[in-house]
């Protein structure tokens, strides 16, 4: 990655739930909680979320096993109910997602900046892999 220029990355899904509900399943800590993680060895034990601008946020992210954990945490820029959540990360790394309904189904897509620590395709394929959690847990539901 070139010096100052920051990369990002975009994942998307279409979830086959409403809008409204699909907001719900996104923002509220009880279900964060149920679908936050990359794979089944990983979970969110803890989520806590301020949903408005200036409002924090922050998911407790550890293996299952107990041996590695990490807080993802982050105050709101903006917030547009069932549309829109722009955010920035602890380590100052940008983060939006757009919520756009199609009757009975929300396209939910991320972008968000890259770190530099692993390569880009890890990222991605992490970011995807908790999308592709949060449709099968939504999904779930309806």
């Amino acid at each position: 990655m070139e010096a100052g220029k920051q990369v990002k990355i975009m994942v998307e899904a279409t979830i086959h739930v409403p809008v409204k509900k699909v907001w719900e399943y996104w923002t509220e800590p009880i279900h964060i909680t149920k679908w936050n993680h990359a794979s089944e060895d990983w979970h969110t034990p803890l989520a806590e979320n301020d949903l408005r601008a200036g409002g924090k946020f922050l998911s407790r992210m550890e293996a299952k096993d107990g041996s590695f954990g990490f807080d993802f945490s982050g105050i709101y820029d903006e917030i547009r109910i069932n549309e829109y959540i722009a955010y920035t990360l602890d380590d100052g790394r940008k983060v939006t997602i757009t919520f756009t309904s199609h009757g009975n189904d929300t396209i939910v897509s991320e972008i968000f900046d890259a770190e530099s620590e692993n390569p880009i395709e890890m990222q991605k394929s992490g970011w995807e892999a908790i999308v592709d959690n949060f449709k099968r847990y939504a999904e779930s539901l309806n």
